[in-house]
């Protein structure tokens, strides 16, 4: 697998001692409590694989200068952006349209903060990655839960629960996860094209966060909310950010695209009244990083996309065969595979056990991501095949012990 020269999805990299949240003992700890510091993470969504070599060498060359003085985010980087989106994705982004953040979830807080006041409501589509809801309680605004049903083996929005919801004049925003985190979903234009016009009917700003947007499986397209209509992208923020695609998260560097003026003006002052340059927000190597990746690391993410195709087909199969009655919902988009521990007859507090007890794995459970996501568990495939099979391994065993 992988590549011929420049990358070997099957090298083994050894993440110790790199402060990385998803190894650290210290954070598998508080995570999971006390005894698990050395459970087989497969849970943060970053990936186990060096990033592309385009990446690490402008990002050697920026370090040899040896002054890391304030940043400006040059033309480079916003043409970077607007050409990959173009190439990848067949959107053309005005550079007007583009603000930088130091994070997709950063972004998230501040534009509750600036687009809902406190006691309003901000709707989010369950299981949905976990950070939305803490990010809407922390501000002080009310979750409210459009859940998504499940309907002959796949997930989908329901939209008639969703028309009742945002009738609610409290409902100030909607969060579009897209693709969808946990559940995979690449959603179709069709179902874009209802989500979008219900919001706009009842004046709800809608959200999009993107930020897996590269990462989809063979078979599947990711439809950019904004470019389906301009009425969608006049009620939109979308959030995107290399950081997923190219394994660059810790260099926290993230865009908005808003086309529309008012808002954008906006959220530019709000954000220059919490000391930020909205358009020169972003770290040296940040910018760096994503430029040299959307300008020279398209090779690397096709044959990557491959690797996890590979993995996922593994672990579905595996699983499904190991542990009759255990869904594992198709994968369209994301590195992060759920899987559907309840046929198994296990209470979720028990499936838990068996995962970290008897396995020694550390997956994001699913009652983190809402009450609909209990007895679910996501996977991270990012990994080294090796990595992956170990434990699948560990945790197909250790239900065996309960069947």
């Amino acid at each position: 697998m992988g590549s011929e020269k420049n990358w070997n999805f099957d090298k083994i990299i050894d993440r110790s001692n790199t402060g990385s949240m998803k190894w650290e003992p210290g954070v598998l700890r508080r995570q999971f409590g006390q005894g698990r510091e050395n459970l087989l993470p497969l849970w943060v969504a970053d990936m186990d694989f060096l990033s592309p070599l385009v990446v690490r060498q402008a990002m050697e060359e920026r370090l040899a200068h040896q002054i890391y003085g304030y940043t400006i985010m040059d033309q480079k980087f916003s043409e970077a952006l607007i050409l990959w989106y173009k190439r990848r994705h067949q959107w053309e982004i005005d550079p007007d349209w583009i603000l930088t953040t130091p994070g997709v979830v950063p972004a998230t807080n501040y534009l509750i903060q600036r687009f809902s006041m406190p006691g309003d409501k901000v709707l989010i589509q369950t299981p949905v990655y976990y950070p939305f809801a803490r990010s809407i309680v922390n501000n002080g605004r009310l979750v409210l839960e459009n859940p998504l049903k499940i309907s002959e083996g796949r997930y989908q929005m329901d939209f008639d629960d969703l028309a009742k919801k945002v009738a609610d004049p409290r409902v100030k925003l909607a969060i579009l996860c897209s693709p969808h985190n946990p559940v995979g979903r690449v959603w179709t234009k069709e179902e874009l094209e209802r989500f979008g016009k219900i919001c706009m009917e009842n004046n709800v700003l809608v959200f999009a966060d993107e930020i897996h947007c590269d990462l989809i499986m063979p078979g599947f397209k990711h439809i950019c909310f904004q470019d389906i209509c301009d009425e969608f992208a006049q009620n939109s923020i979308t959030a995107n950010a290399a950081s997923k695609t190219f394994n660059l998260a810790g260099l926290h560097q993230s865009s908005l695209i808003i086309p529309n003026e008012k808002l954008r003006n906006e959220f530019s002052i709000y954000f220059e009244t919490l000391g930020v340059d909205p358009r020169g927000n972003g770290t040296t190597f940040g910018a760096i990083a994503t430029t040299a990746a959307y300008n020279g690391a398209e090779p690397w993410l096709d044959d990557l996309i491959l690797y996890l195709w590979d993995n996922f087909i593994y672990l579905k199969i595996t699983l499904e065969e190991q542990l009759p009655g255990v869904k594992v919902f198709d994968l369209e988009g994301t590195y992060l595979a759920w899987v559907d521990f309840n046929p198994l007859g296990l209470s979720p507090e028990k499936i838990i056990q068996i995962i970290e007890e008897e396995a020694g794995v550390a997956l994001d459970h699913g009652n983190w991501f809402a009450d609909n996501g209990a007895g679910f568990e996501r996977f991270n495939i990012a990994c080294p095949r090796s990595i992956l099979e170990k434990a699948v391994k560990a945790v197909t065993a250790g239900f065996k012990k309960y069947l």
